[in-house]
């Protein structure tokens, strides 16, 4: 189940358009609007909701969070849903792929080059990338899915619904990230700062997760210096 996703998010204009208008068509169900796309509410589950980013975050439910409990391996990676040879990963280093690898017996994936949008560098041997939870796997448990199914979990694990969940990024970045939210770390490159801000937040309304205060506070400080990014999502099922 290849995916299209976004080829180079660093093309807009700095800090005025959101991940919607940097990348090209795609056959995703949140397939990404332009800036100027029109807000709506999203008023069930399977609905899209396009809205622009200040309204998205008030959208999100503020609450306290808890590590209690937290253990990575209650996130089961890498699944191959479709069962056509290729994982998680490698799905999505196909869809992100600027230029396809080849790809030989059991999906093993040779060439092929990136952009990591991150720290906006061009890589060409998928070992230097990781496929980063774009609101990391501890991060999703402290806001709500500590309280999911363990089915629910995977699902969110390997999320190929929807463009927002999962990246292709540099190991530097994606490792000083580690698990921060947006209060604790932002993508070094100045280009991504809208392009991640827009990411969070989708993934986070896609998946009825909470934000803390402070995360909160810092998102929206974020909006500020992207008047034109809107956030298209459609609820997880």
């Amino acid at each position: 189940m290849h995916r299209t996703r976004r080829l180079a998010v660093l093309v807009c204009p700095l800090l005025l358009l959101s991940a919607a208008a940097c990348t090209p068509a795609t056959t995703h169900e949140d397939a990404k609007p332009s800036a100027s796309a029109e807000p709506s509410a999203t008023s069930s589950e399977g609905t899209k909701g396009t809205l622009h980013l200040t309204d998205a975050i008030g959208r999100l439910t503020v609450a306290r969070e808890s590590r209690t409990g937290y253990e990575r391996d209650k996130f089961h990676l890498w699944t191959d849903a479709d069962h056509d040879g290729c994982d998680t990963r490698k799905e999505v280093l196909l869809a992100e792929a600027v230029k396809k690898p080849r790809q030989g017996k059991s999906c093993r994936l040779t060439g092929g080059t990136w952009r990591s949008y991150y720290d906006d560098r061009t890589v060409t041997d998928a070992r230097k990338l990781d496929i980063d939870h774009v609101v990391p796997l501890a991060e999703a448990w402290d806001s709500g899915a500590s309280k999911w199914t363990t089915q629910r979990r995977e699902q969110y694990a390997n999320d190929l619904g929807a463009d927002r969940s999962l990246v292709a990024v540099s190991l530097g970045p994606n490792r000083t990230k580690g698990d921060k939210d947006p209060a604790e770390w932002m993508p070094p490159a100045k280009d991504a700062t809208c392009t991640y801000a827009t990411d969070w937040i989708t993934a986070k309304l896609r998946w009825k997760l909470t934000v803390d205060p402070t995360e909160a506070r810092a998102l929206r400080t974020i909006s500020a210096g992207c008047p034109g990014a809107t956030v298209r999502f459609t609820p997880a099922p």
